[in-house]
């Protein structure tokens, strides 16, 4: 019994050993499985290694990427970055109409009379005269304390298309009026013109002074355009055409003078890269022609290929002239004859009361001065706002900042340049600080808002473009050439830890909020 219990039970063993040998079904199955669960896994491992790998070499390619265009273009520091928004000036209420009206005016307040357009390279205009001081004659142009005038500004100006000027010189007098016309067959800008009227003051001017008045009147073209003579010889009997020339701006154009006085014209051509010291180059031909003949007088002849002409108007006293700027000459709706005349003698004379008379008007529908003030003070407050209105200018260039103050800057060089900007702005001194100052502009725009709120808001904009991104703005902006010549070297650099109180929320509180 106990032997069958054995046998059994080794059978049992025996059997349950075996019977995987006897089910090969499952055994190809199970092998299968893991075969299959080792390949899926492997599969999953190399994709995820190549995912990972691709990656990898993106982030090296950008990382490459960046340090070689680093290594191309340096880092900017951040004083000399510009505030990362779109510019104000680019917005579309300051383009079309509004950009146009605005783009020929007196802009060059540090002149007795300067006129430009609000372009970076700008054909330019102005006006210099030989005054009397001491017994000797000294050329004007640049608005100076030392020429001791008894009184220059603008008595009435409206910031667009109409001013109104009166300097008195040691007993000579000279009146210069400007307007802009837009009509018909006009070119981008428009027309204008200039009206000079010259008297003496008989018991201040002394006759061994001379009797006659010698003024100049220049054009001068910054982007390095050929301006072209009328004639050789000038005569405006003959014809009015003083000068032609040509700008991608404004088309073909033309400078006429006329006057119902006797004058006399000679002329000068000049080729020169700079034009803040034109006077000293009128200066120095009227010195040589003195020298060799005798006469101070220009020699009627020109440099090749002249980017200045200067006009020399000589006329007893009294005597007026009007000189007309006459744009797209070269359409063929220009009618230049009909421009020149609806802008110089009687017609100029009838638009010129017709511009006063608004001013006047404007002046008391704002300001209420007749019942405030007698009829003097009146005077004196419409020449306060034409002297801020006339003094406006337009300034191309970089500022010089000094970096010497700052964690960020190089030991081999103390100055970075800003970036190339323009600025319209008013200035607080035609003779002293004939440029723009951020704290001073603040408070000019609590007279100019009320006075033109399109000419304000424009002001601003070009501060505000001004703006770096730290919010830091240069508080004196000394751009361009001309604005270099009227100040010391040592005044010239800004300091980024000097700021002005933002006094143009005055401003734009007073006005928007």
């Amino acid at each position: 019994m106990s032997g069958n219990v054995r046998t059994t039970a080794r059978s049992r063993v025996r059997s349950s050993s075996a019977e995987p040998e006897t089910d090969p079904l499952r055994q190809e199955t199970s092998s299968n499985y893991h075969r299959t669960k080792y390949e899926s896994n492997s599969t999953s491992n190399f994709k995820l290694f190549l995912t990972i790998t691709f990656f990898f070499i993106i982030i090296i390619f950008f990382l490459v990427h960046h340090f070689v265009t680093s290594a191309a273009q340096p880092h900017l520091p951040r004083v000399v970055t510009p505030f990362p928004a779109p510019k104000i000036m680019d917005l579309p209420q300051f383009q079309g109409e509004h950009k146009e009206s605005l783009y020929w005016g007196t802009y060059r307040p540090h002149l007795y009379l300067g006129i430009r357009a609000r372009t970076p390279q700008s054909l330019m205009a102005g006006l210099m005269w030989i005054g009397v001081k001491d017994g000797s004659n000294h050329l004007r142009h640049v608005c100076r304390q030392e020429d001791a005038l008894s009184a220059y500004g603008w008595t009435k100006h409206n910031g667009r298309d109409y001013g109104h000027q009166v300097l008195v010189d040691h007993g000579m007098i000279l009146t210069t009026e400007f307007i802009k016309s837009k009509g018909e067959g006009s070119g981008y800008g428009w027309d204008w013109a200039v009206r000079i009227d010259v008297q003496i003051d008989k018991s201040k001017w002394n006759e061994d002074f001379g009797r006659d008045a010698q003024l100049f009147f220049y054009l001068a073209d910054e982007g390095g355009n050929v301006l072209d003579a009328g004639r050789e010889n000038l005569n405006i009997r003959e014809s009015s055409l003083l000068a032609s020339g040509s700008r991608t701006d404004i088309g073909n154009w033309q400078l006429h003078l006329k006057s119902t006085d006797d004058l006399k014209l000679h002329y000068s051509g000049f080729h020169t890269p700079h034009f803040h010291n034109l006077s000293d180059l009128v200066e120095e031909n009227l010195a040589s022609q003195t020298r060799k003949h005798g006469q101070m007088q220009l020699p009627d002849s020109s440099d090749d290929s002249p980017n200045v002409l200067v006009f020399q108007i000589i006329g007893g006293f009294p005597f007026t002239t009007d000189i007309v700027f006459i744009s797209a000459t070269n359409s063929e709706s220009s009618r230049v004859e009909k421009r020149v005349n609806s802008l110089t003698g009687d017609s100029l004379s009838n638009e010129l009361k017709y511009k006063e008379q608004a001013y006047d008007e404007k002046i008391e529908k704002i300001f209420n001065l007749a019942e405030k003030v007698d009829s003097e003070s009146i005077s004196v407050g419409k020449a306060a706002v034409g002297s801020l209105l006339g003094a406006i200018g337009y300034f191309y260039g970089q500022s010089k900042i000094d970096l010497s103050r700052t964690l960020i800057h190089s030991e081999h060089a103390a100055y970075i340049s800003y970036w190339p900007a323009e600025l319209y702005t008013a200035v607080p001194c035609r003779s002293t600080f004939p440029r723009g100052f951020l704290w001073d502009e603040g408070f000019h725009q609590l007279v100019i808002w009320r006075w033109d709120i399109q000419i304000s808001l424009d002001i601003i904009g070009h501060w505000l473009d001004l703006m770096n991104i730290d919010g830091w703005i240069p508080r004196e902006q000394i751009l361009g050439a001309e604005a270099l010549s009227r100040i010391p070297e040592e005044y010239v650099p800004q300091h980024p830890t000097n700021g002005n109180p933002p006094t143009l929320f005055l401003a734009l509180n007073g006005k928007f909020i």
